[in-house]
């Protein structure tokens, strides 16, 4: 292995130990955070800072998310599992962006239907997947409001956009027992949302202040309009 790839694992350790002292305590989530590198989804001007706490830009006005905030969405959306491995079957993603959010849930489903507006992330997303070898993944280009298959019920919802609302037609989609991790708000004040259907109730929960891009409808084919 060359100098910089000691030194990405030497981050990348230290990563997760920030997310360890910030609360994350999934080991399940943590041990496929290590796992992901996620240098490789950022320009390479960027990659020196690529396991900082932040958000970075990946183009087109989006950004990938900061370590935190994936950890703890992943942690949400598993919470109520206990066994490691494959725990659900097929997921939701909703603005996949470059997919590093999709690399990290493909450690816990056995499939993820990603959906990402912008035409460009979307090939990119494809690039990087293929580059680590993840096969469960399905990026599709499309409306993250409306373009999911309407004939699946998914064991799970993660959206990294912020709608004003989160759509009820996504309730539909779930099975029992399965959860939306959504960020809902405006420009001002954002808050992650879990939504759980149970059997004879939906269970709405609020969490940890959040900032994310706005969830727009349509799509983009160069992002200029994002």
């Amino acid at each position: 292995m060359n100098s910089s790839g000691f030194t990405f694992r030497r981050v990348r350790e230290e990563m997760i130990e920030m997310l360890l002292e910030m609360g994350i305590k999934d080991f399940r989530v943590l041990d496929a955070m290590s796992q992901v590198p996620r240098h490789i989804f950022l320009d390479e001007a960027l990659r020196s800072r690529a396991y900082e706490n932040r958000s970075l830009t990946i183009g087109y006005k989006q950004t990938i998310s900061q370590p935190y905030i994936v950890a703890r969405m992943t942690e949400l959306l598993i919470s109520h599992t206990k066994s490691r491995g494959k725990v659900l079957n097929q997921v939701l993603e909703l603005g996949s962006g470059c997919g590093y959010q999709s690399a990290v849930l493909s450690y816990f489903c056995e499939q993820v239907h990603a959906i990402e507006r912008i035409k460009p992330l979307v090939t990119k997303s494809r690039e990087n997947l293929s580059e680590l070898k993840i096969n469960n993944i399905l990026f599709k280009h499309g409306d993250g409001f409306v373009d999911w298959d309407q004939d699946i019920k998914y064991d799970g919802v993660i959206c990294a956009a912020a709608p004003r609302q989160y759509p009820q037609d996504l309730i539909e989609s779930l099975n029992v027992d399965s959860k939306i991790v959504i960020p809902v708000g405006n420009s001002k004040l954002q808050q992650l949302n879990v939504i759980t259907k149970l059997s004879d109730k939906i269970e709405e929960d609020i969490y940890d202040e959040v900032a994310f891009v706005p969830m727009l409808p349509g799509i983009s084919m160069d992002g200029n309009d994002s």
